[in-house]
C-alpha cells in the first residue's frame, strides 16, 4: 500500500497499519462532510479494495485501468465521478492525518470566493503541501477544467494549468490539509497520540477483514 519511505522508521507491520489507518480516516471525514456527494478510491491494490468494501462508507473503489501513472489513474476517478453527474472534483490524497471535515469546509469556503470573484468562470482550489512545491487538495469546477497533474513541483503546475484555462483561483493554508505523512521526518512531526490512533485504526480494520462475514465477502 506504499510509503515505503517510512521504512526507514517503522517496521512493515507498523507502517501498514499506519497507512491502512489514513486512507481509512480520509474516507469517514469525506463521508461525514456534507460537500460530498460520492467517494472514488483508485487503486489497482487488492488489499485497499477489500478495505473500502469492509468499510462502513459508501465509497466505491476505481480500479486503474489506463497505465501506471498516477495522474492517469485520478483521470479514471474524474470520469467516474463525471459519470454519477459531478457538477465538482475534489483530488485528496489518504495520507493527510490530521484530516477534519473543519479543513474541508475551508475549501468550500474558497470555491465560494471564487465564484463570486469570477462571475461565473471555472474554479479552481489549491490547498498547498506544507513546504509549498506540492498539492495536498485540488477543488475543481467544472471537473474537466483542469487535469490533475500531481508529483513534483505540482503546486506550479496546477497554478499555471489554472491560469491557461482562466479559471477562478484561491489557494487554502490549513495546517490540516498542508501537512502530509511521507517521510520519517514527517513521522517526527506527528503528535505520538495521532499516530497511536491512526495505527489502531488500521489494525481494527485489518482484523476486520479476517472475520468471517468479511472472509465470505458479505462485509
Amino acid at each position: 500500500m506504499g510509503k515505503s519511505r517510512l521504512g526507514e522508521a517503522l517496521d512493515a507491520e507498523e507502517r501498514l497499519t499506519l497507512v491502512v489507518g489514513m486512507l481509512l480516516n480520509t474516507i469517514d471525514v469525506l463521508a461525514a462532510w456534507a460537500g460530498c456527494s460520492g467517494i472514488h478510491v483508485v487503486t489497482a491494490d487488492p488489499l485497499t479494495r477489500r478495505l473500502v468494501r469492509n468499510s462502513s462508507s459508501a465509497a466505491a473503489t476505481v480500479p486503474e485501468t489506463r497505465t501506471a501513472d498516477l495522474n492517469q489513474a485520478l483521470l479514471d476517478g474524474r470520469d467516474r465521478a463525471i459519470r454519477a453527474k459531478a457538477s465538482a472534483v475534489l483530488y485528496l490524497p489518504a495520507d493527510l492525518p490530521h484530516l477534519a471535515t473543519e479543513a474541508l469546509d475551508r475549501l468550500l469556503e474558497a470555491a465560494d470566493a471564487c465564484l463570486a470573484a469570477g462571475s461565473g468562470s471555472p474554479l479552481v482550489v489549491i490547498a498547498p503541501a506544507d513546504a509549498r512545491v506540492g498539492t495536498n487538495a485540488l477543488l475543481v469546477a467544472p471537473p474537466l477544467t483542469i487535469e490533475p497533474q500531481f508529483g513534483e513541483a505540482s503546486l506550479e503546475a496546477h497554478l499555471r494549468a489554472a491560469a491557461a484555462a482562466e479559471a477562478s483561483l484561491q489557494l487554502v493554508d490549513d495546517p490540516a490539509l498542508g501537512f502530509d505523512l511521507d517521510t520519517p521526518d514527517d513521522l517526527e512531526r506527528l503528535e505520538v497520540q495521532r499516530q497511536v490512533e491512526l495505527q489502531a485504526l488500521g489494525q481494527r480494520a485489518l482484523d476486520a477483514l479476517e472475520s468471517p462475514l468479511a472472509r465470505a465477502g458479505v462485509a
